[in-house]
This record gives structure tokens, C-alpha cells and sequence, in this order.
């Protein structure tokens, strides 16, 4: 008796062009391979916003340091989900640091990541408030005394010696974190563009063109939370600090834009034997995704903007006001990105001569409802660091003072 065709795999038949191979009419990487690399990204520019602060001496970001390095965190925290929901067997995921295999990218992750979380993340954040969550605990009271106690490691020393060596090691940890960051999202690039059968893929700029999107969408989530969260603690917004934010968010898509245009001009100058199939790829399965949403949307509109913020003296209203559009569809445009590369480059045929599609699930491990839980879950994370370690709240100069001073 012949088994009939489930009814998935007849709607993606239905929308087969050309002639794939039998194996290929499903896509295997799902919308979770998407949001792990966006999530990562996110991760990255994030810190790097916040070296900028430490490493550069940027201080007209200093009061958005603490916000991006829980941000990292926050995000860092559920950046392997994607990954593990996407196993068969995700409980198996710890014998990846028990039988080590060096020769595996995505294995290795495992090892990049617990870096990347347990010596620069977690310990330059403990190094940042170690004298904040003292000084907290000494005015608090149960149950905030003993959870800023307990993570303060129940230290007591507040001397300006013991201040002194905080700074020093959150410096040297931020100089560590710097290129653990770029390890951390470059990989991502590295695994795409190193398979050569794959000509969507296959490219020496993958990499770095990975890292720049990602300091991009990093930069701008900061941005976004720091222009959301300051009105609804009724706090002026400074506008030094925004516009310095939003600066270097400029300079970092100029890059990104540069190097997507040469990857492109690149492909094109090759004209290699699938240059005909990524063609019909890109207007006709990715044309929306990449053409409308990525380049034009999430690229080319917010960069004119910020170009016509630069060369007009807008007001402060109206210039947040663009700075929140730029930075909203610049996240659209980087989630595009990381969909067009994971997808895209599982739609066209090996054979060079046929397209499939992708049809995402509602429900399931692997579904809409996943998608978005996973997306939400951050700034579920992100609020309860915000307990703990508010970033907008300073304690007095006096090292030996208990008087606590919330801006809000």
C-alpha cells in the first residue's frame, strides 16, 4: 500500500520551479537558524557599544554603559535556545564539552559561548557593580538585601584601593571582550562562508559581513531601549549621548552597506555558473525579503535618514523622533538579512536549475509561536537584570556612604 503524501509536502511541491532534487524540496535550517544568529548579533553590538565606554573613554556614552552590558547579557542568556530547540535530541547538548570535537564550528560554539558568558560577560558586570550592590544592601531590606548581598559575593570592601582595582579589571576584561565578541557572531559567518557548495553562501566577506550587521543591530537596540525606557521613567533623554549613540550607528551601517555592495558587485564581476539561479532567487523567491525589506527599507531609508539629520539642524523632538524610525527599521532590516542568508540559501536546487520555498509552521518547536517567544523572552530577562542591577541608579561618591541616589 502506498503511503499518501502528506499535505505539507504537496503545498511545497506546488511551489517548486525548475528541477530540484527530491532532498531539497524541504528546508531543513528553520526561522530558529534565523534567530540564532540575530540574537547573537545583538549580543555583539551590544558589547561593543559598551567597550566604547571602557577601552575608547567615549563619556558622552557613559550613562548607557551599564544598560548595554545587561542588554548583552540578557540576549546572551537565551541566544542558544534557538540552537537546542532545533536539535533531536537537545538534552545531549552538554557532550559537546565532554567529547570536544575541534574540527566542528558549531560544536566549538559551545565552548566560545561559556567564554564569552562565564569570564567576560558575568565578571565584567559583577567587577562594574560589586560596590553598588554593597552599598545597596546596607540601606535595603529583605528580600533586596540578601540577593545584592549574595551577588556581591557578600563583599565588603568599598576602599578606594578595592574601587580602584574594580576599574582596572572591568578595563582589562572589556579588552578581552572586544575580540571574544567578534569570535563569538563572526563564527556565524564563518560556518556559512565556508560551504563551497553552496554558492549563496560561499564567500570570503561572510564573516565580516556577519560582524558589521551584527555591531549595527546591536548598536540600535540599545538605542531603541534607551529612547523607551527613559520616558516611562519620566527621564530626559541627552540628546549628547543619543546623537553620539546614533553617530556611531551611522558610521557602523556606511561599513555594512559597503561591504554587502562589494560582496554583490563581487558575485556579479565572478559570473559563476549559478550566477543565472541566485538571479531568479533574488527576484523572484527573495525579492520582498531582500530587495524591499532589507536594502530599501531596512538599509537605504534609515541611512538617509541619518544623512539628512547630519546635514540639517533638525530639532531635538524631531530628531528623536527619526532617530526612533532609522533604528526600528534598521532591526526589520537586520532580521531580513539573517532570514535571506539562512533561507535564501536553502531555496534554490544544487542542480543549479529549480527553486523551492519555505512554509513556517504556526505551532511547534519550530513554528511562529517559538519565533516569538524566543524574541520576547530577552526582555523578559532584560527587566528582572534591571531589578537587580538597575543601571540608572548610582550610589553616593563616598565609598563608605549607604545613601543610594535613583535619577528616576
Amino acid at each position: 500500500m502506498i503511503n499518501p503524501i502528506p499535505d505539507k509536502l504537496v503545498e511545497l511541491l506546488s511551489q517548486v520551479s525548475g528541477y530540484i532534487y527530491p532532498n531539497e524540496i524541504e528546508v531543513h535550517w528553520s526561522i530558529l537558524i534565523v534567530v540564532y544568529p540575530y540574537l547573537t548579533g545583538l549580543v555583539a553590538g551590544a558589547f561593543i557599544l559598551a567597550s566604547l565606554v571602557k577601552v575608547f573613554n567615549v563619556k558622552e556614552l557613559q550613562s548607557v554603559y551599564k544598560l548595554s552590558l545587561l542588554t548583552a547579557l540578557a540576549f546572551l542568556l537565551i541566544a542558544p535556545l534557538p540552537l537546542l530547540f532545533h536539535l533531536g535530541h537537545p538534552f545531549r547538548s552538554y557532550e559537546i564539552f565532554l567529547n570536544p570535537n575541534f574540527s566542528s564550528a558549531m560544536a566549538m560554539f559551545g565552548f566560545v559561548y561559556a567564554w564569552y558568558l562565564m569570564v567576560v560577560l558575568l565578571l565584567e558586570l559583577w567587577f562594574t557593580y560589586r560596590r553598588d550592590l554593597i552599598v545597596w544592601s546596607a540601606s535595603e531590606k529583605f528580600p533586596m538585601k540578601w540577593i545584592h548581598r549574595a551577588t556581591a559575593l557578600f563583599s565588603t570592601d568599598i576602599s578606594e584601593r578595592a574601587v580602584n582595582f574594580d576599574r582596572k579589571v572591568v578595563k582589562a576584561i572589556t579588552i578581552i571582550g572586544i575580540p571574544s565578541a567578534f569570535l563569538l557572531h563572526g563564527y556565524v559567518g564563518f560556518i556559512f562562508g565556508s560551504i563551497k557548495a553552496n554558492p549563496w553562501w560561499s564567500s570570503v566577506l561572510m564573516p565580516i559581513v556577519f560582524l558589521f550587521s551584527a555591531i549595527v543591530s546591536g548598536i540600535a537596540l540599545v538605542i531603541t531601549l534607551y529612547m523607551i525606557i527613559l520616558p516611562f521613567r519620566n527621564e530626559k533623554i541627552d540628546m549628547k549621548c543619543l546623537d553620539r549613540m546614533a553617530s556611531f550607528l551611522f558610521y557602523a551601517v556606511i561599513v555594512d552597506f559597503s561591504l554587502e555592495l562589494l560582496d554583490f558587485i563581487h558575485r556579479l564581476y565572478e559570473s559563476e555558473e549559478s550566477i543565472k539561479i541566485l538571479s531568479e532567487l533574488v527576484m523572484n523567491k527573495l525579492f520582498i525579503s531582500l530587495g524591499i525589506i532589507q536594502v530599501l527599507l531596512g538599509m537605504l531609508l534609515p541611512l538617509g535618514i541619518m544623512i539628512s539629520i547630519k546635514l540639517f539642524r533638525f530639532e531635538d523632538e524631531l530628531r528623536k523622533l527619526l532617530y526612533f524610525v532609522s533604528v526600528i527599521l534598521i532591526q526589520l532590516g537586520i532580521f531580513a538579512t539573517r532570514w535571506n542568508v539562512v533561507i535564501g540559501g536553502q531555496m534554490f536546487s544544487k542542480s543549479f536549475r529549480g527553486l523551492t520555498t519555505y512554509k513556517m509552521d504556526i505551532t511547534g518547536l519550530e513554528g511562529l509561536l517559538m519565533t516569538l517567544l524566543l524574541l520576547v523572552l530577552p526582555f523578559v530577562i532584560l527587566s528582572i537584570l534591571f531589578k537587580i542591577f538597575p543601571p540608572w541608579r548610582e550610589t553616593a561618591p563616598d565609598g563608605g556612604s549607604a545613601v543610594a541616589i535613583d535619577r528616576g
